[in-house]
């Protein structure tokens, strides 16, 4: 059997840094930079065995990945749209006209192209109401009338 080289792990370290470009979530990035840093080590020591190049792979796969997550939890991603995928998020601040009451705290709205439930004091047909809050999927209302 040939000794497994450098360019062994070089490649293998491209074609994981490229698979994740097609499956994007930043795990085969970590493993293709462990694999190029084994690459990089055998470069250096070619007489390290192939056990031990697969444990040194295997020991910095681990350890970048959990490097990484531990990061990624502390260090929350900046964005200018922090509401995207929180619809309802989105409505906070807005003012609608009520089509239907809101009785016992209850009532509907029809927002956009949506109908939402709707809870906050009682109000007639015609009130404008502001949005002040999400609680799931009830938007929170104040009459403004």
């Amino acid at each position: 059997m040939e000794s497994v080289t450098y360019w062994h792990w070089w490649i293998l370290a491209a074609a994981l840094i490229i698979l994740e470009v097609f499956a994007p979530g930043a795990f085969f990035l970590w493993l293709g930079i462990a694999a190029g840093v084994v690459g990089g080590l055998i470069y250096l020591a070619p007489a390290l065995g192939w056990e031990y190049q697969v444990l040194v792979f295997s020991v910095l796969s681990v350890a970048s990945i959990l490097v990484w997550r531990r990061y990624f939890r502390t260090t929350p991603e900046e964005t200018d749209e922090p509401a995207l995928n929180r619809r309802g998020e989105q409505y906070v601040g807005r003012v609608f006209t009520l089509a239907d009451p809101i009785v016992n705290s209850m009532g509907k709205i029809r927002v956009d192209d949506t109908t939402w439930k709707i809870r906050g004091e009682d109000c007639a047909v015609g009130t404008r109401v502001q949005v002040t809050g999400v609680d799931g999927t009830i938007l929170e209302v104040e009459c403004k009338d």
